[in-house]
């Protein structure tokens, strides 16, 4: 049971006289009933209150659950000395008389701060019983998600009014606890009945000020009430210390997956997800070995010469690696952003950014054009290129893929993307995507981000001068297949909490 259903289930018992004993010494609700018609008659006499329309008797049908001997079933009506909706005011920027609307009554408080001003000209035009008086009950009847909603008026610092969305209940106080009405009113029973009996569009409902004139009251005796207020009051704070630590578990729970990738995604680049093996050729090797190659490409005209990039400083490094790792500059052992150079009736593939997912996959599909239709003024790539988006909120949300299947090799997409081509095989592509997809790759480039609110991106710069924790190549390879294995095992966390 959550904290909202075991709230409903102590309001239910409530109502229905079963969550404290009843007392054969308590003078019964029909006596007490007696002494408010009295009270209600004299105030008339004294010209205190106006006489009511008399209300139809309670039939058996319309009694929604049984209750104690002592209780009676009484319509609102006739617990109340006034029961009207405010009225729509004139408002003004300023005034000493506030207007309480439907956004200011909330369950249990009233938020004075969100109340306006009634024009200062048509105070004068409010009858005395429309001012607020301690212990006044505020009852939203109109709105959606609002209509219902209760609390008791106890701001005597303030001179108010109600607007025509809420209804104002002035009950006998000394014959009956406010504070048991609001509880009787927030219970799921009598909320449902609230809305099964208002009217208007789904947008805007609205109860009618007879209906709640009518609405039906469990009445206990007077001490039964109190002993009910008090015992909720004790109970009630620690249902919502339940309640809040259910949230907490259950957003633990929603994002453990989230952070458990994370924390491996970490714990692979830091060299702590699989061992080292001290026979692996080491990363400085590995390095001359890719330097060496991107040379030879050099002068075969097949990459182009880039301008050096600077050493990476102490303090850059954000973290220790092992003795076999090396870090270097990602703009020195990829090419970013190239071109394609290709027959203009040739074939190819167009990924917009919609058909990249997001997360921490390797997923896209794609769809076929020409490729004169898309050479200009679109991200060129070929196979195997790893596109990175780089606008908010896409960057955040890792659309980031290794580019597969392409028609004919090739293709086009959105500008909205970095390339990243991985021009040797002493890189294991997907030990990169998965850079790409850590936390580290993610802050420091929203740390570079350029442009407006909603418009902003990384550079090319980011991505060319960021320092990649390279391991020897054989430790690439077996922190990729142990990522293979792990991360399938947090979607099956995410699925067994019931996450999309």
């Amino acid at each position: 049971m959550n904290a909202k259903q075991l709230k409903n289930a102590l309001l239910q018992h409530a109502i229905q006289g079963r969550l404290v004993p009843q007392d054969p010494g308590d003078e019964p609700a029909d006596v007490l009933l007696q002494r408010i018609r009295a009270e209600k008659e004299q105030l008339i006499k004294e010209g205190k209150i106006k006489k009511q329309k008399p209300l139809p008797p309670i039939t058996e049908e319309e009694k929604p659950f049984a209750i104690p001997d002592s209780w009676q079933w009484v319509r609102l009506g006739n617990l109340s000395t006034y029961l009207q909706r405010g009225k729509s005011p004139k408002y003004s920027s300023s005034s000493s008389l506030s207007v309480i609307s439907q956004k200011c009554v909330r369950w249990g408080r009233l938020d004075i701060s969100l109340a306006k001003y009634v024009n200062e000209e048509t105070i004068s035009k409010y009858s005395e019983d429309r001012f607020l008086k301690k212990e006044d009950i505020l009852l939203n009847s109109t709105g959606t998600g609002t209509l219902g909603r209760m609390c008791i008026f106890n701001n005597e610092l303030y001179k108010c009014v109600a607007d025509s969305h809420v209804t104002v209940i002035r009950l006998i106080n000394k014959y009956i606890s406010n504070k048991y009405v609001t509880y009787l009113f927030e219970n799921k029973t009598i909320q449902d009945i609230i809305i099964s009996n208002s009217s208007g569009s789904t947008n805007q409902k609205e109860l009618n000020l007879e209906i709640i004139k009518n609405f039906l009251i469990p009445l206990p005796p007077l001490a039964e009430q109190q002993r009910i207020v008090a015992r909720l009051e004790e109970l009630l704070p620690d249902v919502e210390a339940y309640g809040t630590a259910q949230e907490r578990l259950t957003a633990l729970e929603s994002s453990f997956p989230q952070q458990l990738r994370k924390s491996l995604l970490q714990e692979a680049i830091q060299g702590r997800l699989v061992p080292q093996n001290p026979a692996d050729e080491t990363a400085d090797v590995l390095l001359q070995r890719i330097r060496a190659e991107k040379e030879q490409l050099i002068k075969e005209g097949k990459i182009k010469k880039q301008k050096p990039l600077p050493p990476i400083t102490e303090e850059e490094k954000p973290f220790a690696i092992p003795d076999s790792w090396q870090w270097v500059r990602l703009g020195e052992i990829v090419t970013i952003n190239p071109r394609n150079s290709l027959s203009d009736d040739l074939e190819v593939s167009f990924i917009p950014m919609n058909l990249i997912k997001d997360g921490y996959g390797n997923s896209h599909t794609s769809e076929i054009r020409i490729w004169k239709t898309v050479k200009s003024c679109f991200t060129h790539f070929a196979e195997n290129d790893i596109a990175i988006a780089k606008i908010t909120p896409c960057f955040q949300n890792r659309k980031s893929a290794i580019l597969s299947n392409l028609k004919n090799g090739f293709g086009a997409g959105t500008t909205e993307l970095h390339i990243v081509r991985i021009f040797t095989k002493l890189l294991i592509h997907k030990y990169f995507l998965y850079i790409f997809k850590t936390e580290m790759f993610i802050s420091q480039g929203m740390k570079s981000f350029t442009g407006t609110a909603g418009q902003q991106r990384i550079g090319k710069d980011f991505i060319s001068l960021f320092p990649i924790p390279l391991p020897p190549l054989a430790e690439q390879q077996r922190i990729v297949a142990r990522l293979e294995e792990l991360l399938p095992l947090c979607d099956g966390l995410l699925s067994a909490g019931g996450q999309a």
